[in-house]
């Protein structure tokens, strides 16, 4: 006879069963029938293990199929045989408990039962977290998409550990997930590793699920490997269940911006919100004496060592000398890491800084969990591509003017041998060096672009002087007439060559450079926060990661040219580079082909600024490649761990 509870349990299932028809499959997947549409290598025993309810999906055989809706619940009548011994299993299992393990395969992290759907059926319906179970694993054959690469990940991570309760959808997420942990990926745990890990998960996905988070398009693994990015994972076991759910509360905004969810939204140019000020602001201005705003910059190394950095302290230097008598400007430099950078940021707290520019794409990571932390804090970190709900991003469209001086190179070239040093292949550098050959070829189609990466490990050397002596020699070797060198120069390497440059027996000759006019932005930024204009500038798509992505129209980048360079030459550069500041040309559009001869954009198409920040290819007249990861140095790896474009990931 059915208790009340298998009639609840009926009721669930019915409704299961008419949602599956408008839209899906009522019954119980039969992993028979997937299989015969997929190819497999084998089977391992796993033995006897703890099977996550959550991802028990169906049956192995398509004998019981039909007796339960897709959710697992019972679809068969009160008064059947069926219901009788369900009811009875129900009232076993709150007496004595089930102790008698089912049996399961399990294929590409998803469990079929082979003997017990009943057991899983009572247990679901009673919130189990999890179902003993006798399990054997169908290997898959390998492939060569995203899905097997994570599920082998998994293989490998959850023979370590003998954890099988997590999963990610992002490839490289296990190996990041014992980092996070301070666990070698190969090494073995041991129980009381394992326990404290199982505890840890199992009290974030009660918090998690209970705020909703199944509705968000990301497995719990990647909001917990988020999570564990932001608050560290070492004194999880000691904060109770309110701190807990403070912290996934603050970190919410986050995980609605990961990018199943949310898109980022590009900020091509200043909006009027950031020109003008409104007439009560000013009133304000003038009768109320203001406190000044106490404005941050998170340096890299220092001025005197690093290009990057100086080209930002000098717009630090210009943010202060425009509106010194509004803004106060702090330094934190010397940051190399993560723990550098949430040291220097904790220090500009404690000065009370209330917008902290934090000016490498290095200290992504550092400024998300700052800015979790620190909801008050305005933080806006140099880096594009990058999905938070907590900060805002910024970066130039550099690709504009190094189209530009790709055509003087174009013109210049007596060899039609043209080379270009590029830093590190993250996102935004290949379309600095495709927008160079693009320039090249409108005027001297047959030239060909020579490619070196100077943080490459081949070309690691003592000294700046050493270093461009060996790229020299390099580009000798293949006739090039001139170069584009790097963009930014500190003191330390004031003498070496930098821009476009012609090479010369008796050493380079410079003739213009894409410049970063980095002060422009940090006005206009900061006056848009002293004008109360700050919230009225975010995209019209609620929830977007804000990334500004400003191009020569708005003076954040230019170009500029040596007295040595042909006047008419000059001349002909400016007349392109307004028909760019008035959006009548467009860089990336027309036929454009990559180095396989792929066609990337049609006749009359052109690229889209996404397409255009995430490209991952060069073009047909660029002689090189992408580097990997291990053929760079150390400094370039991490970068390329954060924002690098072969794995095309975004942070989280």
């Amino acid at each position: 006879m059915a208790i009340p509870e298998y009639s609840k349990a009926h009721k669930a299932a019915v409704k299961a069963y008419r949602q599956g028809l408008h839209g899906g499959y009522p019954y119980l997947p039969v992993l028979d029938e997937l299989l015969s549409f997929t190819d497999t290598v084998g089977e391992t025993d796993l033995g006897l293990i703890d099977i996550p309810a959550d991802l028990i999906r169906g049956t192995k055989s398509a004998g019981r199929t039909k007796a339960f809706a897709s959710n697992f619940m019972p679809l068969l009548d009160e008064d059947t045989e069926f219901a009788a011994k369900w009811s009875a299993l129900y009232q076993s299992h709150l007496e004595e408990g089930i102790r008698e393990p089912v049996i399961a395969c399990e294929f590409m992290n998803s469990y079929y039962i082979i003997e017990g759907n009943k057991r899983v059926s009572v247990l679901k319906f009673s919130g189990a977290v999890s179902v003993a179970g006798y399990v054997t694993r169908i290997l898959p054959a390998p492939a060569d998409t995203e899905e097997y690469r994570i599920y082998r990940e998994f293989m490998d991570f959850s023979r370590a550990s003998g954890i099988n309760t997590v999963y990610f959808s992002r490839e490289g997420s296990f190996r990041r997930l014992c980092a996070l942990v301070g666990k070698d990926f190969s090494a073995s745990w041991n129980e009381e590793e394992q326990r404290s890990f199982r505890s840890c998960l199992l009290h974030f996905t009660d918090i998690f699920r209970k705020k909703g988070g199944e509705k968000l398009p990301v497995t719990v693994g990647d909001a917990f490997l988020t999570y564990l990015n932001i608050y560290g994972y070492k004194d999880m076991l000691k904060k109770s269940s309110s701190e807990l759910r403070d912290e996934v509360t603050k970190l919410w905004a986050e995980l609605e911006a990961l990018p199943e969810s949310r898109q980022v939204s590009l900020v091509l140019k200043p909006r009027s919100a950031e020109e003008t000020e409104d007439a009560s602001a000013l009133l304000k201005k003038l009768f109320v004496p203001e406190a000044k705003l106490k404005v941050g910059f998170l340096y890299y190394r220092t001025a005197e060592t690093s290009g990057w950095t100086n080209s930002h302290n000098l717009g630090r230097m210009h943010l202060a000398n425009q509106m010194g008598d509004r803004v106060e400007t702090f330094v934190y430099d010397g940051a190399e890491n993560d723990d550098d950078a949430l040291r220097l940021i904790g220090q500009a707290v404690s000065d009370g800084c209330q917008v902290l520019f934090t000016t490498s794409p290095r200290f992504l990571g550092a400024s998300i969990k700052a800015a979790v932390r620190h909801p008050k804090l305005k933080i806006l970190n140099c880096s594009v591509n990058a999905y938070s709900g907590h900060l805002r991003t910024y970066y130039g469209r550099l690709y504009e003017a190094k189209f530009l001086v790709g055509m003087l190179a174009g013109i210049l070239t007596d060899t039609g041998q043209i080379g270009y040093v590029a830093d590190v292949p993250i996102f935004g550098a290949p379309a600095a060096i495709n927008a160079f050959a693009l320039g090249v070829k409108i005027v001297n189609p047959k030239a060909r672009i020579h490619l070196a990466w100077s943080m490459e490990k081949r070309w690691s050397a003592e000294t700046p002087e050493e270093i461009a002596a060996r790229f020299a020699r390099y580009f000798r070797e293949r006739s090039v007439s001139h170069v584009s060198g790097r963009d930014t120069i500190s003191q330390q390497t004031s003498g070496a060559p930098y821009g476009l440059y012609e090479m010369k027996d008796d050493g380079p000759v410079r003739l213009a450079a894409s410049i970063w006019h980095w002060g422009n932005f940090y006005q206009r930024i900061v006056q848009t926060i002293l004008n109360g204009k700050w919230d009225r500038t975010a995209p019209e798509r609620l929830g977007d990661s804000i990334n500004y992505w400003w191009g020569i129209s708005s003076g954040m980048i230019d170009i500029i040219y040596s007295k040595s360079l042909p006047p008419k030459t000059r001349q002909l550069a400016e007349l392109v580079k307004q028909q760019i500041v008035s959006g009548n040309f467009q860089i990336f559009s027309g036929e454009l082909k990559d180095q396989d001869g792929n066609l990337r954009c049609g006749e009359n198409e052109g690229l889209s600024p996404t397409d255009i920040v995430r490209m991952d290819w060069l073009a047909d007249n660029v002689e090189g490649g992408i580097p990997e990861t291990d053929a760079l140095t150390e400094e370039a790896a991490a970068m390329v761990e954060i924002q690098g474009i072969h794995t095309g990931k975004v942070f989280l």
